[in-house]
This record gives structure tokens, sequence and C-alpha cells, in this order.
């Protein structure tokens, strides 16, 4: 019998929602539970085909034993080596490759040294940095929020230079960055689990936290939505995330990648509510059984990202496009034709 495991911290409506309804559809040779950790030893396996992580983000112990997991066989999701690695300006960074609308963001080095560092340590950043460039490039208001973080925890609301000074100097040893503000239209937040269902929600993010799903007007048009689908399933694709949410602000009719590197999304029934809550915990569900079922003992069972795979393979992050004709067919170069041969002049005869 497989086992597939979910480890989470204080929520409780989807962990022991998913392990129901696992259960309910997963047939005699697949079993869900709660992860139970006992020991860790190196190199040796949990004993799940699968593992849904909701908490070792904030549990440094738990991110270790899941890469301990991981190199064993279990499928880990979301991939637990990515997610050490990523952060949100990176994200930034691969959408603007990929050619999804982001708000214009820079980096933004802490107030405070690192602990263990000096001035000596910084020897290449410039004192001062280039700050009316910066200034000018995202244009106030701005927002300034952790490269790194999540959960709308310092996020500050900035009105011009001087205000950036006064918060910046409160961030202590954040690594920051400065983002354009986008005035939006419309707001979506998008779950997608296995690269493949996209589920998109109507938000509003500056309702009160328990009423930010509740949007009384209908969504602009089908086309945006279509748009907003595919950016889910291409930013999702190109991470490696089995598991996540997408923000949107649409400005213009434009949508904004706003916030996609959130591994840990909030599924609690009284934030998202009942329709949402039971569209995540049924596809969360059949995502971990089609995981459990194609596991593989012995190999790496984890989701890679293109950004890795065509790493790896020394391939373009993006394939070319092809020059195409108004029709819409590639243009092929065509061969050139051979000159045509000469003929003998005819002889006149008398």
């Amino acid at each position: 019998m497989k086992k597939i495991g979910i480890l989470f911290g204080k929520e409780r409506s989807f962990p022991e929602a998913f392990v129901k309804r696992v259960n309910q559809i997963a047939g005699k040779d697949i079993r869900a539970e709660f992860v139970s950790i006992d020991k860790i030893f190196q190199a040796e396996p949990l004993d799940y085909a699968v593992i849904i992580d909701r908490i070792s983000q904030d549990v440094p112990f738990y991110r270790a034993a899941l890469k301990n997991a991981a190199i064993t066989g279990t499928a880990v999701i979301n991939n637990p080596f990515w997610w050490s690695a990523d952060e949100k300006f990176f994200n930034n960074a691969l959408a603007v490759k990929l050619g999804i609308p982001v708000p214009k963001t820079a980096l933004i080095p802490s107030k405070e040294h690192p602990d263990d560092t000096s001035e000596q340590s910084f020897s290449n950043l410039a004192y001062p940095m280039d700050w009316n460039t910066i200034f000018d490039y995202t244009g106030f208001p701005a927002y300034m929020k952790p490269f790194d973080g999540g959960g709308w925890k310092e996020v500050y609301k900035l009105h011009d230079k001087e205000d950036f000074f006064d918060k910046h100097s409160q961030t202590k040893q954040t690594v920051m960055m400065l983002q354009e503000e986008i005035i939006f239209d419309e707001y979506y937040r998008c779950y997608c689990i296995g690269g493949k269902y996209v589920r998109i929600m109507q938000y509003e993010p500056r309702n009160p936290f328990h009423l930010r799903y509740s949007v009384n007007t209908p969504p602009s048009s089908e086309k945006l939505l279509k748009t907003i689908h595919d950016y889910v399933i291409k930013l999702n694709q190109y991470l490696g995330y089995d598991f996540n949410t997408v923000e949107f602000a649409v400005r213009d009719g434009i949508p904004y990648a706003i916030d996609f590197c959130n591994p840990a999304p909030d599924a609690e029934v009284t934030s998202v509510g009942q329709e949402n809550f039971d569209w995540v915990v049924e596809h969360a569900a059949k995502y971990a059984i089609e995981r459990a079922q194609a596991h593989k003992t012995d190999q790496d069972n984890l989701t890679w990202g293109e950004y890795i795979k065509t790493s790896a393979a020394g391939k373009p992050l993006v394939a070319p496009k092809k020059t195409a004709t108004p029709a819409g067919k590639p243009l092929v170069q065509e061969k050139a034709k051979p000159a045509p041969a000469k003929k003998a002049p005819v002889k006149k005869t008398k």
C-alpha cells in the first residue's frame, strides 16, 4: 500500500478534509494520513510515497526532513529544494523573461548589516545607491515588501522618497524590494495544482481578511480569464510548483502578476469560502493520488520546473518565435533555383 501524508501546522480544515477525500476516492492500494515523525536518520525513508508540505517554510527541521525524504524517493509537494532556493524578486525576473506583465520592481539592500558582517563585507555596494534612478523607475506611490516574504508581512505603501527612507529605516536586516503600484480595476487570486488544474477566484485585497473573496461584480471578459489561465499555467510550469497561488491586478485590461510565490497558500474554509475550499480539496486529493500512482521507488519523484530543465539541457529559457506570414504560416526560406542552362545558338542554314 502506498501512503500519502500531509505535514501541517495550525490549520485544521484543509488537512482533515484532504485526508478524508483521498481515502474516499483512492481505492484500497492508497491511503492518506497525517505525517508522523519520531526520528530522522540520514538517507532513511519516511515510508510515504507522497507528502503534501504545508508548514516547512516556518520550521527548518521539517524542511531538512523533507529533503531527506525526497532523496529516498518521496514525492514532496512542493519540491523542498526549489522552494528553498526561490524568492519573489527572482519570480518577477522570470516573468519578464516569459513575457508576462509584472510591476516594475527594484531590489533594495537591508538597512542593517547581516550578523557577522561589517562595512568591509559590502565593498561592491555603492554608497549611496542611485536612489533617484530607482525612484524614477518604480515611481510613487509604490510598495515596499520583503524580497522573499509572504502573508502580507512587512508590506509598506510609500507615497514619496521621504516616506521610503522613513519606512526603510525600520526594516532592520530584511532585504526588500520596491515595486510600482498597480491601480487596478479587477483583482484575481488563482489556485494552481499540478501545473494543470486552475481555479480563478475574484479577490479584493482591500477588504477585511474574511471578505476578500466576496466580490459582487462579474469578470470583465472571457478573454481576460483565458489570458490569466494561460499565465498561471506558464508560471507554475516554469517554476515547478505543484501547489501554488498566483495573484493578478488588472489595469486597463492587462493582468499584472503581483504575487506568485505562495507554495503553502491559504486553504482554510473560513477565509476562501466553501466553493473554493471544496475545489482545492478535490483537486489536491486527485493530484496527490496521481503522484502516488506514478511514484517509482529508489528514484527522484520531485517536480522540477522548466527553468531548471531547460538550464540543465543547455536550451534557451523560451524557444524563439518563428516569423510568420500575414496568413499565419511560418516563413520558409526557399532554395535558390538554378539558373536555366544556356542553349547553344542555332546555326542558320543558307
